[in-house]
């Protein structure tokens, strides 16, 4: 088979990279300023995280069948769609002013839209990349995942200060809309030739691929690993204001030390991932991250001064966000020949199933607002993500 590997890969990597950064700057937009926006739309602080753990409600019914549509229907139609749908309904959002139930229709639209984006992580690289630089370009979209997780953190509560809530999310809608026409121009569904020959090469179908997925025990174990360390992620990304304000700290502090977490996080998901590819090895890094990202979760429950915190953050971001890329790449490896679409459509599946965390998280508080109860308990389950990162078999 002849293959050839373009350089126009970078500029469909780049427009699906572009999308996926707004996509987290839409779901993450309240959680810096939950107090706010409680008072400003007169609603309590459970409401406000609502509009971040619908996008993990919404997952769960449509993972399986968006996986079924990149796979049958093709990456560019589906996730195109999705680009379209989320820069539709942020505009939405952007025009609710201080109608809660607006806004929180909004948040749904968006929240639906996000599987189209997030279950295609391993399929582009699969279709324009060869295999040294998967894990690579799976890492650059965790990267820009990050990023706009950051810019949302930081951003927000410095624009809602100076132009108030519902201007700040009719600027976040329009971006969305133009990020979604540069991907539906920009992004093709596959090169004239494939990068290699694996590439090209036929996939069992999706049903058939399901099964076998779940007959091999190593991508079980992953699915497990990803539950319990996306779950970390998405309940302190979205409690982070509530996290910190016992502690004496407010807004800005929050987006700053979320921030951090999520620079931190980009360093770890170029990292990691490259040393991956370099090795042409999986698990030692799956294992490195999970084990050393528990003293940076032990250091955010227990740690009170401000410095303490976000080098706990720094720590945290590093180690627990770049296992994603790695694990992702793993988890197509192990399960072929399930389609890249299915074995990823399964990861996020459970990683976004674990909005059970948040919701337990929000349950766990004291009297006095705290979560160290609730992080005590991640320390501990983050643990057992270590163990079975353990008896992973390489790829």
């Amino acid at each position: 088979m002849e293959t050839r590997v373009y350089g126009y890969r970078w500029v469909v990597l780049g427009s699906f990279m572009l999308v996926n950064l707004t996509v987290q700057l839409l779901w993450i937009s309240y959680a810096p300023v939950t107090g706010v926006a409680a008072a400003f739309y007169g609603v309590s602080d459970l409401k406000i995280g609502l509009l971040s753990m619908v996008f993990m409600i919404a997952f769960i019914p449509l993972s399986i069948p968006v996986s079924w549509s990149i796979d049958t229907l093709g990456f560019h139609r589906t996730v195109g769609f999705g680009s379209l749908m989320m820069g539709a309904f942020g505009i939405l959002r952007g025009l609710a002013g201080a109608n809660y139930g607006l806004a929180l229709a909004g948040s749904i639209g968006i929240a639906a839209a996000q599987p189209f984006l997030l279950n295609a992580w391993t399929k582009v690289p699969a279709l324009w990349f060869p295999p040294k630089e998967r894990a690579t370009a799976v890492g650059l979209v965790t990267l820009a995942n990050l990023t706009g997780t950051a810019l949302g953190m930081v951003l927000t509560p410095a624009l809602v200060e100076a132009s108030g809530i519902p201007r700040v999310q009719s600027y976040y809608g329009t971006v969305s809309a133009a990020c979604a026409l540069v991907f539906v121009l920009a992004a093709r569904e596959r090169p004239p030739l494939p990068p290699s020959e694996d590439a090209g090469a036929e996939r069992a179908l999706m049903l058939d691929g399901l099964r076998h997925a779940f007959t091999v025990p190593s991508f079980r174990r992953f699915l497990a690993v990803a539950f319990i360390g996306l779950g970390i992620f998405n309940g302190v990304t979205t409690w982070i204001e509530a996290i910190v304000r016992p502690r004496g700290f407010g807004p800005v502090q929050a987006g700053t030390l979320g921030a951090v977490l999520l620079v931190a996080g980009v360093a770890g998901a170029v990292v990691l991932p490259a040393l991956s590819d370099r090795t042409g090895r999986r698990r030692p890094f799956i294992l490195l991250g999970t084990t050393l990202a528990i003293p940076g979760l032990a250091g955010l429950a227990w740690t009170r001064s401000f410095a303490g915190l976000c080098l706990a953050a720094a720590s945290l971001g590093f180690f627990l966000t770049g296992v994603l890329p790695t694990g992702m790449q793993y988890a197509s490896e192990a399960a072929l020949p399930t389609p890249e679409g299915t074995s990823n459509g399964l990861v996020q599946l459970f990683g976004q199933a674990s909005v059970v965390f948040v919701f337990l998280m929000e349950a766990l508080r004291t009297r006095d607002g705290s979560f160290t109860v609730s992080l005590a308990a991640a320390c501990a389950l983050l643990a057992l993500a270590a163990v079975l990162a353990a008896t992973l078999k390489e790829s």
